[in-house]
């Protein structure tokens, strides 16, 4: 079936971390500093400024917001119209942190760098940390390579992340203190690198590769049942609109800060689709 994506919003910097919240795609525009959401018809609003990069995002069970702070690897935490200090992640992540996903209960599971990618250091296998809804934080993982896009299925009880420089989506069974178990990989994907990720309803993970300009959908094994082209880098992905059939891809032509900031021409794309978003985020 053919798909043809439009145009939602333009004149971002860098968008990353796209979340469906209360019928708003929420995002973080990375180089812009700022946490922000749009409505399907691209009414725009702002939200948080994070002078230290803000990338991934989700939500305590009471509805506060969590926001990823990479520069000082560091996990916001909204209390009122401020984002206070939830965990200080300095002593546990090995560079800039990234992407998270946080489970029903407030846990957050946090990725980061490994290395310093802008420098174009040696790719270095890190760990993927855990934050409790109180901020004790711990290392639940070892040796991922730069864990990136994460979901966890409905049931609660399996996390899948992204590792883009192991081009593959790794599983893990939640144990009920928020350990991690049973490591294997979901798929491997060939000619594609995953970025951010969401899950449907049929278990499959739609995934965004900024390498090959694309959006795929890869069930458990590897399958690929579908590839939309984007035309340029594809960095993040989520299901959401009323029936979560909607899915929000979003795109840029660059990664580099100075860049993105002058270009501001980064994306929020849409297209719909046939299976339903299910899961967190």
């Amino acid at each position: 079936m053919s798909r043809t994506f439009r145009t939602v919003l333009d004149g971002l910097a860098f968008a990353e971390g796209p979340r469906w919240r209360e019928d708003r795609l929420w995002f973080s525009d990375m180089h812009a500093h700022a946490v922000l959401s749009v409505t399907p018809e691209g009414k725009l609003e702002s939200h948080f400024h994070v002078p230290k990069q803000p990338s991934g995002l989700g939500w305590l069970p009471d509805g506060r917001l969590l926001v990823v702070s990479m520069l000082d690897r560091r996990l916001l935490r909204q209390e009122g119209d401020e984002l206070v200090l939830h965990a200080d992640l300095s002593e546990l992540a090995r560079f800039h942190c990234n992407d998270m996903v946080v489970d029903a209960d407030g846990g957050a599971y946090v990725g980061n760098f490994g290395f310093d990618l802008d420098a174009g250091d040696a790719p270095t296998p890190t760990e993927l940390i855990r934050v409790e809804p109180d901020g004790q934080a711990r290392i639940v993982a070892a040796g991922m390579r730069f864990p990136n896009g994460a979901v966890i299925t409905p049931d609660g009880g399996t996390l899948i992340v992204g590792e883009s420089f192991g081009a593959c989506l790794t599983a893990f069974d939640i144990e009920p203190n928020g350990d991690l178990a049973n490591r294997r990989v979901f798929a491997q994907l060939e000619g594609a690198v995953p970025d951010g990720i969401c899950l449907d309803a049929e278990g499959a993970v739609w995934v965004a590769s900024p390498v090959s300009n694309e959006v795929l959908r890869v069930r458990e094994g590897g399958e690929v049942t579908e590839r939309l082209p984007t035309g340029r880098l594809a960095i993040a992905c989520m299901l959401g609109g009323a029936d979560r059939r909607t899915l929000y891809v979003l795109v840029s032509e660059t990664t580099r800060p100075a860049e993105a900031l002058e270009k501001r021409s980064a994306q929020v794309l849409a297209v719909e689709v046939e299976v339903p978003g299910a899961g967190l985020p």
